[in-house]
């Protein structure tokens, strides 16, 4: 039976991630993924209840973590989430920027535009430098932006939604090239519709509408970014950074038809 043993480059032991919004849907799948490749995890979240779920289940895996209280909204609730990682796990090699709040308000609207900008792309540029010291003092790192296919698609519902994940896009080339020489790796997932609280699935009709426009024809879970997640934490993708990988069942591959071919 083969292990991590076997691929060294994938084994995430002795290495602390941070994954903001990691006590449900993508976020935990991510967080659970890494723990199982070897790393202890630090759950940076609002709601204290569901990360103590996602930290026991981490701890089932035999890896540590805890919960950090942070409201991403804050600068200063960022840099102490990103100090206490480091004061109780030792250091801070992975950062999964994963936080994100849809357009709720009117879709033209400034409020709206500013409240998912201050979430989706001011708050992941204020983790990414608050990560900066700890993954030079570890000898680099990997930051891991969660963006979404709303960010490569024209979306005239959600164009604050859209148009922040297009930001995050721009940060992931920037820090990029901007810290290849610091060993660290800057890489983004743009994922599509996926089964989770954010998601647009709200009845069976939206259902069939999303699942049409999937080549794949089929949602995802969040349980299948374990492995994308490990791989672009671990070793084995230290000379790939600045990429957007779409994880989308093939939304985005463009096309003149969605429909399957006749073969």
């Amino acid at each position: 039976m083969s292990t991590f043993k076997d691929f060294p480059e994938f084994d995430l032991t002795g290495k602390v991630a941070i994954v903001t919004g990691g006590n449900g849907g993508i976020g935990r799948g991510i967080a659970l993924g890494l723990a199982r490749a070897g790393a202890d995890i630090a759950i940076a979240a609002r709601n204290e209840e569901k990360m103590a779920v996602v930290v026991k289940e981490v701890e089932a895996i035999g890896r540590r973590a805890i919960g950090v209280s942070c409201d991403v909204l804050d600068g200063d609730q960022i840099r102490r989430a990103v100090a206490t990682t480091v004061a109780e796990l030792g250091g801070v090699a992975i950062l999964v920027n994963n936080a994100a709040v849809p357009s709720t308000g009117p879709p033209w609207s400034q409020e709206d535009w500013d409240a998912v900008f201050a979430v989706n792309a001011r708050a992941p540029f204020i983790f990414c430098r608050a990560v900066l010291d700890p993954m030079r003092a570890d000898g680099g790192g990997k930051i891991i932006n969660i963006s979404s296919g709303a960010a490569l698609l024209s979306w005239e519902p959600s164009p604050a939604y859209g148009a922040s994940k297009a930001a995050l896009h721009h940060l992931t080339r920037t820090l990029a090239t901007a810290w290849a020489h610091e060993n660290i790796q800057v890489n983004c997932i743009s994922p599509g519709v996926f089964k989770t609280a954010m998601s647009p699935l709200e009845d069976e009709q939206a259902v069939k509408w999303w699942i049409s426009k999937v080549p794949a024809r089929r949602t995802g879970d969040p349980a299948e970014f374990a492995g994308i997640a490990v791989f672009l934490a671990s070793k084995a993708s230290d000379y790939l950074t600045g990429q957007i990988i779409a994880f989308d069942g093939g939304v985005t591959i463009p096309s003149l038809n969605m429909q399957r071919p006749v073969v």
